[in-house]
């Protein structure tokens, strides 16, 4: 198993991102896929879930309305479109696969700052 998160930066308050996380090494199309982030000092916290055929997404409070979670299965990537960032966005953004454990990319550092 192998995801190779990209897309992260540095943006101001109110811009978008887009970050990009591109799996392999299992069948894709059969697992749900999950974004999650992580600050300096604190836990890794889940931001978006987005089910094995996209057809169900679900997000953390702190992103509801500004965050979208999608996936290509043709393609085995999932996505996360950050749209009115804020800098309590600014954190390491990993992609997650769960199966008999949990599977991580390397993480893509966002910060949002002026």
């Amino acid at each position: 198993v192998q995801l190779v998160e990209s897309g992260g930066g540095l943006v101001q308050p109110g811009g978008s991102l887009r970050l990009s996380c591109a799996a392999s090494g299992f069948t894709f199309s059969s697992y749900a896929m999950r974004w999650y982030r992580q600050s300096p000092g604190n836990e890794r916290e889940w931001v978006a879930t987005i089910t094995s055929n996209g057809g169900l997404t679900n997000y953390a409070d702190s992103v509801k309305d500004r965050f979208t979670i999608s996936r290509d299965n043709a393609k085995k990537t999932v996505a996360l479109q950050m749209n009115r960032l804020k800098p309590e966005d600014t954190a390491v953004y990993y992609c997650n696969a769960r199966m008999w454990t949990d599977y991580w990319g390397q993480g893509t550092q966002v910060t949002v700052s002026s």
